[in-house]
């Protein structure tokens, strides 16, 4: 079957937006290259157990944004190449590579686009890896499930750690504000994408948080689409990958991204006492077996 058209003016819209909010986020982070380069790194224990050994391993990053991630899996022993749609954060992550001394490819381009490009020529992976708001900006999950596919090693493993989209029902205050069934139709936000490094603080800036932009309004409207934990896992399936792990998290890493969350040990975010536990992040693992 045919792939179908994709919204090209909608991905573009998104790259704008995505440009503007980058700036904003990094302004608050202090000396990123310093920290990558001699004291720590951005990832969570939970991405770092999916993922597993990574020395050695071939690993295309999918949606790194400004590279921050992508290096910090360099320095657990990945070769690595990091994928965005975003100029002005492959243009960060270039620099942040060499100004930290680790080595990495980046590459300006709309996922569907690389990975087009990556099956035409062949390229073999060990392992994608995408996490935190990634789902969300694709608007054929199939058509990128079956270009991962194509692209991994046999035995080459998917690895996502993502917002569990049940989370996407909420607004801000914790109302239920939006359908979880929504069948591939995008979301537009006039708003654009906002500041949560802002509002998040030293949870997502642990080489250190600085006040930066103040007040960012971000005046590019994005687009998202919500897709259910049944169309992510039937997508995998239908790639031709066998699914081998499958975790729900009942906090968010990192983003409060809703009011009164109450961050514990490790710098998870938990919803407030009043709430009942729910389902905030997830985390699965595919293997190309054949």
């Amino acid at each position: 079957m045919p792939d179908k058209p994709l919204p090209r003016h909608l991905h573009e819209q998104n790259r704008i937006s995505w440009n503007a909010a980058t700036d904003a986020h990094n302004s608050h982070k202090d000396d990123q290259a310093g920290f990558l380069r001699e004291r720590g790194h951005t990832l969570f224990p939970e991405e770092l157990e999916l993922l597993g050994d990574l020395h050695g391993k071939k690993l295309a990053h999918l949606q790194c944004n400004a590279g921050q991630d992508t290096l910090s899996l360099a320095k657990f022993g990945a070769i690595v190449t990091g994928v965005d749609i975003s100029d002005t954060a492959i243009d960060f992550a270039c620099q942040l590579s060499k100004d930290s001394g680790i080595p990495a490819k980046f590459i300006c381009s709309d996922v569907y686009d690389w990975l087009d490009q990556a099956v035409k020529a062949r390229e073999c992976y060990d392992i994608v890896f995408s996490s935190y708001g990634a789902i969300c900006w694709l608007s054929d999950l199939s058509r990128w499930a079956e270009r991962i596919g194509r692209i991994l090693i046999p035995g080459g493993r998917l690895v996502l750690v993502d917002f569990h989209p049940i989370a996407m029902i909420f607004e801000e205050d914790w109302s239920i504000q939006y359908d979880y069934f929504t069948y591939g139709e995008p979301k537009k936000w006039d708003d654009g994408i906002g500041d949560y490094v802002a509002v998040s603080g030293s949870a997502l800036s642990p080489m250190g948080n600085l006040e930066g932009v103040k007040d960012f309004v971000n005046p590019h409207p994005c687009h998202e689409w919500i897709w259910t934990i049944g169309d992510i896992l039937e997508s995998v399936i239908h790639a031709g990958l066998t699914l081998n792990q499958f975790r729900e998290y009942p906090y968010l890493n990192g983003e409060k991204g809703f009011k009164d969350m109450i961050e514990k040990d490790g710098r998870r975010m938990y919803p407030p006492a009043n709430l009942p536990s729910l389902p905030l992040m997830y985390g699965l693992v595919a293997v190309k077996t054949n």
